[in-house]
């Protein structure tokens, strides 16, 4: 599934490819077609200019000394050998004069006398120097100007296209530099992840002062593997490490090595490294590096050529780097398993640093940094918002605070208040409010009984976490929610409280059948995290006492390193597996019904309440439970798994 979905983006690429040289033909073309245009308008612009000259009435120099004589001449305009006459009647001649004379010389010759000559208005006009020779030879220079300029573009065209095509093995990385204070990060910029911090600053005092290593005989790992779950902080960690070392930082995608054409990616492999050794000490990055850094072979890439080449192109240039190149190679991934065995091996990305999700200590310094520049209110408790986003990570974390502050914004407020970032936390984690989905008598009561079950099962079974808010307001793809937390972070679960989990789920599907007598379309989604969580009891964590402890499966589901092969388990196993399944979900029926029928009373309480203002807070829904009797949960009286 996963390999036609990078077929499916391969062909985008090739598409948008497509796009921008049909782009780049299309504006090229119209280049031409505009410099087209403006020659034809400088050409038509000359041919009326030279239009309107030819207009004019040419006249003999005889012709003019005889109108000089008897006065029907206003005006005479001397422009070198040429005459422009102003005649009494406002009509305009030109003629031409010898060159070397002088006008009244010339007309005297033709029996002017002075005294008619003295009548007539004479006007020279100085065209010697540039501007008269520009103005002469301009209409002339001018499409030859144009002509050359024209052909000049098209052969740089010519020229761009064919350094495009040289260029195109080239890295496509992108360079941070260390002096770049705008975009400087650093590891006060980075909450949480302590462990990795630690780890990563051998790495910093290696780029700074590598002499001391050196020396002792030590060398720094050559690569470094960023593993953890999306959002968790490794590309910001990455670029902390640049930053704090202030080495350049070249920074790309594992599918930006990857094109249509056979050896592009192993080329940009080799130029990429080449362009960060004339850098160094510097740091090359390269972001989701399972696009091409996937187990060879066994038909699990689809028998991508390139992709292996280009992976095997990074094995080479990560064995060939010497003790003195001070060159760290960092890679991120949140799906290690995948990953070719030979690129994990010591000696190329032989250090491993895990980023696990932030626990409460780790959100509140996450929240307190994505909050440095915005306006809060006196009211605000980071550390209540850190409570009650137990499994966030650093990109859910700054949705949240970014969320909080849309919400205040769209109010007309200046600052953002602490029931902006409750609200926010729902959004990320359900989405927005479907105010105008607006139900039914009927399926609001159902679902509130709904929701009413799912509730007071968490509330009665021991092992399960308490209710913090019930709604019936549909949020995302859910009709309605119960927000459930734990008491305390724990990184460990235990059998108990999967059990409880899976009657906590599935009291939403009994609750409708006990009141109604009826089952709707609402319980589908619990039905499918109750199923997947029994299943992932007895095939993973050897949870059930018939199949015994034998994990069946990997992680997520998947068999490790990618290797595809058959199940490994017989039919009889499989048919075992569904038994423990489907008595597992039995258990969490028969353990919901008896928890609904003990508290009845308690049960339609919350119903009707919702029924009446679609949202219970923890503090009213408690108020109910223990007004019929219920004890509420205390951090004392929850047993702890011990490991």
């Amino acid at each position: 599934m996963d390999f036609n979905f990078l077929n499916q983006k391969a062909d985008q690429n090739t598409g948008q490819g497509r796009g921008k040289k049909g782009k780049s033909g299309s504006n090229f073309s119209s280049s031409i077609a505009g410099a087209i245009l403006i020659f034809m308008l400088i050409t038509a612009a000359y041919l009326a200019l030279s239009e309107n000259g030819k207009a004019k009435i040419e006249t003999s120099i005889s012709d003019l000394a005889k109108s000089v004589s008897i006065g029907e001449v206003k005006k005479i305009l001397v422009e070198g050998d040429k005459l422009t006459i102003t005649y009494q009647n406002d009509e305009i001649k030109t003629a031409k004069k010898e060159v070397g004379s002088s006008l009244s010389q010339t007309l005297f010759n033709y029996g002017v006398n002075s005294e008619a000559l003295s009548k007539t208005e004479i006007e020279i006009k100085n065209e010697s120097g540039f501007v008269f020779l520009l103005l002469n030879i301009l209409p002339f220079l001018l499409p030859i100007v144009f002509i050359l300029l024209f052909f000049w573009y098209l052969s740089r065209q010519v020229r761009g296209a064919g350094m495009q095509a040289l260029s195109f093995g080239q890295s496509k990385a992108r360079i941070t530099d260390p002096n770049d204070k705008n975009n400087k990060v650093t590891f006060k910029d980075v909450a949480g992840c302590k462990e990795a911090k630690e780890e990563l600053k051998e790495i910093v005092d290696f780029l700074k002062s590598p002499k001391k290593f050196l020396d002792i005989g030590a060398r720094i790992p050559k690569g470094v593997m960023l593993t953890g779950a999306p959002g968790t902080g490794k590309t910001l960690l990455a670029r902390a490490v640049a930053g704090e070392a202030s080495v350049p930082f070249f920074h790309l995608s594992g599918s930006e090595f990857v094109e249509m054409f056979v050896g592009v990616g192993a080329s940009r492999v080799r130029d990429l490294f080449k362009m960060a050794k004339k850098a160094a000490p510097a740091i090359i990055f390269v972001d989701e590096i399972d696009a091409i850094g996937r187990t060879r072979g066994g038909g699990f890439g689809g028998g991508n050529d390139e992709r292996e080449q280009t992976l095997n192109q990074i094995l080479v240039e990560m064995d060939g780097f010497e003790p003195n190149d001070k060159v760290i190679v960092m890679a991120a991934t949140n799906r290690p398993d995948v990953l070719d065995p030979a690129l994990i091996r010591p000696g190329r990305f032989d250090r491993k640093v895990l980023l696990d999700l932030p626990d409460r200590a780790d959100r509140e310094a996450i929240l307190q940094i994505h909050a440095m520049k915005k306006p809060l209110a006196e009211d605000i408790n980071l550390k209540l918002i850190a409570e009650r986003t137990p499994g966030f990570s650093g990109a859910d974390l700054y949705s949240l605070m970014n969320e909080g502050a849309i919400l205040a914004a769209r109010e007309n407020r200046k600052k953002v208040f602490q029931f902006d970032l409750i609200r926010a936390i729902e959004k990320v984690m359900l989405g927005p409010e479907r105010k105008s989905h607006l139900l039914s008598k009927k399926e609001k009561e159902i679902t509130a009984y709904h929701e009413a079950g799912h509730a007071l099962v968490a509330s009665v079974l021991p092992y399960a976490d308490p209710v913090h808010k019930v709604s019936i307001i549909a949020r995302g793809n859910a009709g309605g929610y119960t927000l459930k937390l734990p008491l305390e972070e724990r990184r460990l679960q235990s059998k108990k409280e999967f059990i409880d989990d899976i009657a906590m789920s599935l009291g939403g599907y009994v609750a409708e059948k006990m009141i109604f007598g009826d089952i709707t379309t609402g319980p589908s989604s619990d039905l499918q995290v109750a199923t997947n969580l029994a299943r992932a009891m007895v095939t993973r964590w050897g949870m059930s006492d018939v199949i015994g402890p034998i994990a069946l499966v990997g992680a997520g589901g998947r068999i490790q390193y990618g290797e595809v092969a058959e199940k490994e388990f017989s039919e009889t196993v499989s048919t075992k597996v569904d038994a423990e399944v489907s008595r597992i979900i039995s258990d969490g029926l028969k353990s919901a019904e008896k928890v609904l029928n003990e508290h009845k009373k308690a049960f339609t309480a919350i119903a009707n309440k919702l029924i009446e203002v679609e949202t219970l807070e923890q503090e009213e829904y408690e108020k109910i439970l223990t007004a019929h009797g219920i004890v509420l949960k205390k951090k004392d009286v929850i047993e702890t798994p011990v490991p």
